[in-house]
């Protein structure tokens, strides 16, 4: 049995997991490299790639791992007091949608996530998000149940902490921690079978661990400005065919 097959689950076959381990790969590149954005392009793309109905537990482990090595490597910068309101706040809103996340038919997480997506390119999330942590924490985690990537509004409250980049960076990606903590805890306890994936995770975090240090290597020889409206557009495309895709199958 060789790499590929091991990994590959039967829903995606060879092609569609290398596919996605190099989406795995670029989401973290762009992170780490722009602060930002990876977790959204991942999401839409595994969205459009993957079974609704895995989608947004697998994202979350994914992210949790990913998150997790980047939170590690740069422990000693994390701002321990942003953690605490914003924590509570996440496991209330986990718990809500735990309840309602399961009656969600697949074709509308395609528009939902399409949607959200777009959402996240061409608006800005609303000021009181960061001046509350625990209504942010509650909000985006309920909102991480049902659409995935919600570190674009996390981001609004870490940003307001006025941190070096380091902290920015390390902050940020211990508040995903645990927010994507909670939402696998939570599709475990709903049920998601992620034994069946946990191969495909792995070697998925595993992907992005690597784009995270190559990220690194190669952030001052990149154009911001430039690069930023490639990826928004990409996203917006990705986006609009996901829409496409949930309104044809309902």
């Amino acid at each position: 049995m060789d790499f590929l097959t091991l990994i590959a689950p039967t829903e995606l076959g060879g092609a569609l997991t290398v596919a996605l381990l190099a989406a795995s790969f670029a989401g973290s590149f762009i992170t780490i490299a722009f602060g930002i954005g990876g977790g959204v392009m991942l999401l839409a793309i595994m969205a459009s790639l993957m079974p609704p109905a895995a989608l947004i537990p697998v994202h979350g482990v994914v992210q949790l791992g990913s998150n997790t090595g980047r939170a590690s490597a740069m422990f000693r910068h994390i701002h321990w007091p942003a953690l605490g309101w914003f924590g509570v706040g996440a496991l209330a809103g986990v718990a809500l949608g735990s309840a309602l996340v399961v009656n969600i038919p697949a074709a509308l997480v395609q528009i939902g996530v399409g949607v959200f997506v777009i959402w996240s390119v061409i608006s800005r999330p609303p000021a009181w998000m960061k001046r509350w942590p625990v209504i942010t924490g509650a909000l985006t985690s309920f909102l991480t149940m049902f659409f995935g990537a919600t570190g674009p509004f996390v981001a609004t409250y870490t940003r307001a902490l006025n941190l070096g980049r380091h902290g920015y960076a390390a902050t940020q990606a211990s508040l995903m921690v645990m927010q994507h903590s909670l939402k696998s805890l939570a599709f475990g306890f709903l049920g998601f079978a992620f034994a069946h994936w946990v191969w495909f995770c792995t070697a998925m975090i595993l992907a992005g661990l690597a784009g995270t240090f190559t990220g690194r290597l190669v952030l001052d020889r990149m154009t911001d400005a430039r690069f930023q409206k490639f990826l928004n557009a990409i996203l917006i495309l990705i986006a609009l065919r996901l829409i496409w895709s949930g309104f044809h199958a309902l």
